[in-house]
């Protein structure tokens, strides 16, 4: 029988093996730290990106022994601690938002020339869903960034942030619809890839 291979085990068992292995906890870095990355990116900008993924990453290591290693996946809880540093930054974020309604720029556009011709068809688009964004409350825009930005599903988001799965749609659908009015009555899922660019 071969060895399981690096992709072939699941978190809660990294989580474990580095309980008596330190160095195998960057087996969750490599897999996960650019996906968060992009995530606090959109949130927080590329300064404050970095920081806030190795603060992640380091309470997630010192932490690991509290980890629940039933659960198979540690993005939930990755995201848990991420969205427990972000707190600390929402009003940097609230200020990017109103950033991107004023300029229309999206900080995680990836190529220069995208972001020139994108700009143009987008700008008004990203504007009006940045200030709809900002002015939703800090917990209501966690949760719609979590389905949007991270692809959690509800039930990870609600491990996540330590809230009921009901709490999740309660609020997903409260940040729909203010999303929604803000936005002139257009349904804000029509929006997913202005919200995922």
């Amino acid at each position: 029988m071969p060895a399981p291979t690096e992709h072939s085990i699941d978190d809660a068992t990294v989580i474990r093996q580095s309980w008596h292995e330190p160095e195998a906890f960057a087996t969750l870095y490599d897999r996960h730290a650019a996906a968060m990355h992009r995530f606090v990116t959109r949130r927080l900008g590329a300064e404050a990106a970095d920081d806030v993924v190795a603060e992640c990453f380091l309470a997630a290591f010192l932490h690991r022994d509290r980890y629940d290693t039933d659960r198979s996946d540690a993005r939930p809880w990755l995201y848990g601690i991420t969205a427990n540093i972000i707190g600390k930054h929402r009003r940097g974020e609230v200020r990017l938002l109103q950033a991107l309604a004023r300029t229309g720029i999206d900080p995680v556009t990836v190529s220069h020339a995208d972001q020139i011709e994108s700009r143009v068809a987008a700008s008004a688009a990203h504007s009006s869903l940045a200030s709809a964004l900002a002015s939703l409350s800090p917990v209501d825009r966690e949760v719609l960034l979590l389905v949007a930005w991270a692809d959690l599903s509800y039930s990870e988001i609600a491990q996540a942030l330590s809230i009921p799965v009901g709490t999740v749609r309660s609020r997903l659908n409260r940040a729909r619809r203010k999303t929604r009015e803000a936005l002139g009555g257009h349904d804000p899922t029509l929006w997913r890839e202005e919200l995922c660019t």
